[in-house]
């Protein structure tokens, strides 16, 4: 059935009816009425394919099997509308193991921005990262090859980032509770990428889950604008010379867009090049060249303004800057916790090849070339072993983090257990240990049930099996029984 409107509701509301008489004032009478058309249409939900778990043509085979109408989000290849639906996209198995992410389109671009083909295995800073749908576009991107920081500092959006990150399946990440201000001067001419999605006031004109509309005093959007022209100054002295910032916001608001990046130009008028987006985007959405009282430098006209009649999305900014020249920082110590503190221990290589050993002989997992490829090692926590890139052990292991890396499995009396997340990562690499549920069992899986009368494998009673449907679509883990196959879906993943 088609999605009902009310789902993202373009009701008036009086934050929104504020903001638009404030952004009246930015628009042509022409232009303003096209925004007030937009704004009475719905507001299609979205999102991303894990193009580390499928491939880009999943698509395809996820309308077929729910009937979705689905159009593609013009600046971003594994980005989707979905129009008709018959069900929530949320309500999904696919959805529960990683193999995709809601995001709201407009969103999808800040991460898009970045040019990531010059370096194999890049270092990026995502300064204020949670919930982490950004996070896990970064990790994407490079296809989860050398180490991401994924930093917020509130405490309590650290658990959103965790579970966002372990559902997507992401190794070459780490996540850091700090105040981004202080990276720059903690680790100057350090990262080869750095994401600012700044926290911002959110009159983007749209009412989401995520980014909901509330009025705001010009007091805090002038508070939030300074904050985002500190955290600015931070990423651009943490920033290679070469290397490219992505500034963003879901604001519409100038002074928190073109005035934070008028604030960085005017502190290093020699060293910021701003990217003319121009010719990356398939329509033109320059930002402003001028605001009221307010005036602009000519290369901010570059950076991208998603009004939503442009692209059908919500109000959003972004901007690729380039550091051209070295800045003035002053460098101060980073936090230090001695790696023994984290309870981490390397793998002997003796324990390693052993374990990859069983893993070939249980699945037809290559362990071995995988590390290798990836450059990621094996650590140890008591029974529990973490697959971690080796990047963050040489250059960040005194660095203190809240997690880091992807749990592979953990030794038990019945053996070693693959983790739920391993093996949602990696099943496809697994042409062994599988076992086919027919698909009239399949809701009854899903919700969570042991499946019994069911002709397990005999040969390794209390095996672990991958689980998968007639056609070979992963559907999680179970362990196989004399008497049934017990279900190992975390309860996060039951439907």
């Amino acid at each position: 059935m088609k999605r009902k409107r009310s789902a993202v509701s373009p009701a008036r509301l009086p934050a929104r009816e504020v903001a638009l008489e404030q952004f009246r004032l930015l628009l042509d009478p022409a232009e303003f009425s096209r925004l007030l058309a937009e704004l009475e249409r719905p507001l299609y939900p979205s999102l991303r394919l894990n193009l580390l778990k499928v491939a880009p043509g999943a698509m395809a085979d996820l309308s077929k099997k729910y009937g979705w109408q689905v159009e593609n989000v013009p600046f971003c290849a594994a980005g989707w509308w979905v129009k008709e639906a018959r069900q929530p996209i949320s309500q999904t198995i696919e959805h529960r193991l990683g193999q995709y992410y809601i995001q709201d389109a407009a969103s999808m671009l800040p991460v898009e921005l970045f040019d990531l083909y010059d370096s194999p295995f890049p270092l990026i800073l995502d300064m204020a990262a949670s919930p982490g749908g950004k996070t896990t576009h970064l990790v994407d991107r490079t296809g989860d090859c050398g180490l991401v920081i994924a930093n917020d500092s509130s405490k309590s959006r650290i658990t959103a980032l965790r579970l966002v990150l372990k559902t997507w399946g992401a190794v070459g990440a780490a996540i850091t509770c700090f105040p981004g201000e202080r990276f720059g001067d903690w680790f100057p001419e350090t990262f080869d990428r750095i994401l600012l999605d700044a926290p911002c006031s959110m009159q983007g004109l749209r009412s989401t889950e995520n980014h909901p509309m509330r009025p705001i005093t010009g007091r805090e959007r002038d508070s939030l604008a300074d904050r985002q022209s500190r955290l600015l100054a931070s990423a651009f002295r943490a920033l290679k010379t070469g290397g490219q910032v992505v500034y963003s916001t879901c604001t519409l608001t100038p002074e928190e867009n073109e005035g934070v990046l008028e604030s960085l130009l005017q502190h290093y008028p020699n060293s910021v090049q701003v990217v003319d987006l121009s010719h990356r985007l398939p329509l033109p959405s320059p930002a402003l060249r001028a605001a009221g009282e307010l005036t602009f430098s000519p290369q901010i006209g570059g950076a991208a303004r998603l009004w939503p009649h442009i692209y059908g999305t919500a109000g959003f900014f972004a901007a690729l800057l380039v550091k051209t020249a070295p800045v003035e920082s002053v460098s101060s110590s980073p936090p230090f916790r001695a790696w023994r503190a984290s309870g981490l221990v390397e793998l002997p290589r003796s324990e390693r090849d052993s374990l990859a050993r069983l893993l070939l002989d249980g699945y037809g997992f290559d362990l071995i070339t995988l590390l290798e490829s990836f450059d990621w090692l094996l650590y140890r926590r008591a029974e529990v072993v973490y697959a971690l890139p080796h990047r963050l052990v040489v250059d960040f292991s005194s660095l203190p983090f809240v997690s880091v890396g992807l749990q592979v499995g953990e030794y038990s009396p019945s053996g070693f257990i693959l983790s739920h997340e391993w093996a949602a990562r990696f099943e496809k690499n697994c042409p062994a240990g599988r076992f086919s549920i027919p698909t009239e069992r399949i809701e009854a899986w899903q919700r969570g049930e042991d499946l019994h009368d069911i002709q397990t494998p005999a040969t390794q009673p209390g095996k672990i099996v991958l689980v998968q449907d007639e056609m070979g679509n992963y559907l999680g883990r179970g362990r196989a029984l004399s008497d049934r196959l017990k279900n190992l879906l975390p309860a996060r993943v039951v439907l």
